[in-house]
């Protein structure tokens, strides 16, 4: 299936029950909405297969691209994000009997003023699933308050678990991601005390913080098996 050349102002959905979508093609979207808009996700993917993202503009109140549970072999390419949420996997973990995410490839994109980069998010107290095998690289951060972030304590409102999240993330890659950013939290890795993220690899990462009031930090929790090779700044 391919979509060309659309301009997307409302909501579009592509749904098939019973059945997982797989082999899709979305190319030459432009999505749009106000950038206070709650829950405005420019592109949610869910229980698919092979969806090539590409070639595409996305300004939105959300996640310009969210990719939810049972989601294999994503990729993503050619994307501007922003304004929005960033591009992110998950939420994860919110729900009982979730699918594993595998394979997910966020490439050449840029981002434009999002809240977040690239990001990696799941429930706290949630159930055990896995999210592996992600790869950001080649990905370019302009004036981004959170260019990197896995966030496995996310809770957007009040009233969420203080369990940890039992998402196991692993084997995800942030490579040659280069930009500025708008708060010193440049990076930010913040995994579950009870299920530790596994083979984080950061390789040749170049953020600045646009301002002079201090310098840029790194944040690393419970991360299990983490390689930083190249350029690290900060």
């Amino acid at each position: 299936m391919v979509k060309e050349k659309l301009h997307i102002l409302a909501m579009a959905v592509i749904i098939q029950e019973d059945s997982a979508l797989f082999d899709i093609l979305v190319r030459d979207m432009k999505i749009t909405a106000p950038n206070k808009s709650p829950n405005t996700d420019g592109i949610h993917i869910s229980q698919s297969t092979k969806i090539n993202i590409t070639s595409s503009t996305i300004g939105v109140g959300d996640d310009c691209i969210s990719i939810g549970p049972s989601s294999n072999n994503i990729y993503i390419s050619k994307v501007t994000c922003g304004p929005g949420h960033g591009i992110s996997v998950g939420s994860l973990g919110k729900y009982p009997n979730e699918q594993d995410v595998n394979g997910v490839h966020v490439q050449n994109c840029t981002l434009i003023g999002p809240d977040n980069g690239v990001r990696v998010k799941s429930w706290p107290g949630s159930p055990s699933s896995k999210a592996t095998n992600l790869k950001f690289e080649d990905n370019i951060m302009t004036n981004v308050k959170n260019p990197i972030i896995i966030d496995q304590e996310y809770c957007p409102s009040k009233g969420c678990e203080t369990k940890p999240s039992q998402v196991e993330i692993s084997d995800v890659l942030f490579k040659n991601i280069k930009g500025t950013a708008t708060t010193k939290s440049e990076v930010t890795l913040v995994c579950s005390s009870s299920m530790p993220c596994e083979n984080v690899v950061l390789a040749n990462i170049d953020l600045k913080y646009i301002l002079s009031d201090g310098l840029a930090t790194s944040t690393c929790t419970n991360v299990k098996g983490i390689s930083i090779t190249g350029i690290e700044n900060p």
